[in-house]
């Protein structure tokens, strides 16, 4: 009961758990593996969500959800994915980020592969009140096994910033990116993408995650991501954010 009237109340939303250590400005990582010459089916599809609130001397709660859909052809993939995250202390809002994207990939040979993607955030409290994305380019598949798989990508692109300040910023980039996947045990799945945008303002991207299966729909993923900008905005000029996360998922 001293335990109980210490923290006085802490509500799970959806069995889901949230730490925040930063609101990261970007983290576009594309890590799920969108190869349809080794599809199972023809669509794939998972939701991460979970929640934390505490009142009683400290007031606050943080709230996080994501969302990656794939629906595979012979040859190629189509992707959607989004994201949202928002922190409060005190009733006072402290992060707030929302983002969405769309991908697609077209198979040429076996190991290789054509790519486009587009992406839309908004962070605010990071300084950024819209940044839009557009890459296309050439990717290669090293491993494809069911155990082990490896990617790697590159190509050009495009970038439009809007800052909270009122500035805005139209700017050409260099993208490349990689993704790992182990696949541990029949429940447990280890995956590693990092992502660089490279331009005036170079931004490095990375999440690290592991996923375990509890049945065949519902699993925990542990994430952690971190972001790294080389000018980041006047308004929020650290230049690395992370964040970490624990959530329930439901696979489609």
């Amino acid at each position: 009961m001293k335990l109980l009237k210490t923290v006085p109340v802490a509500a799970l939303l959806a069995g889901g758990l949230f730490a925040s250590m930063h609101a990261t400005a970007d983290d576009t990582v594309f890590t799920v593996m969108d190869d349809p010459s080794t599809a199972k089916k023809p669509f794939e599809g998972n939701v991460n969500g979970g929640y934390l609130a505490q009142s009683g001397n400290t007031k606050s709660s943080s709230l996080t959800a994501d969302s990656t859909m794939t629906w595979y052809g012979e040859s190629t993939a189509w992707s959607l994915w989004g994201n949202a995250s928002n922190t409060s202390s005190n009733d006072e809002r402290s992060s707030e980020k929302y983002a969405v994207g769309g991908r697609s990939r077209y198979n040429m040979t076996d190991t290789d592969y054509l790519f486009g993607q587009a992406s839309w955030l908004t962070d605010r409290y990071n300084g950024y009140h819209e940044r839009d994305v557009l890459t296309a380019g050439y990717g290669r598949q090293f491993m494809n096994g069911p155990v082990h798989s490896l990617r790697f990508e590159f190509g050009p692109g495009v970038r439009y910033d809007e800052y909270t300040d009122g500035d805005s910023e139209t700017q050409p980039l260099g993208y490349a990116s990689g993704t790992y996947a182990w696949q541990m045990t029949d429940t447990t799945k280890f995956t590693q993408g990092v992502s660089v945008f490279g331009a005036d303002d170079t931004t490095i991207n990375s999440e690290t995650a592991l996923n375990v299966a509890i049945n065949d729909h519902f699993g925990l993923k542990v994430a952690y991501n971190l972001s790294w900008n080389s000018e980041p905005p006047s308004t929020a000029p650290s230049h690395t954010d992370r964040r970490t996360t624990v959530s329930l998922g439901y696979r489609m």
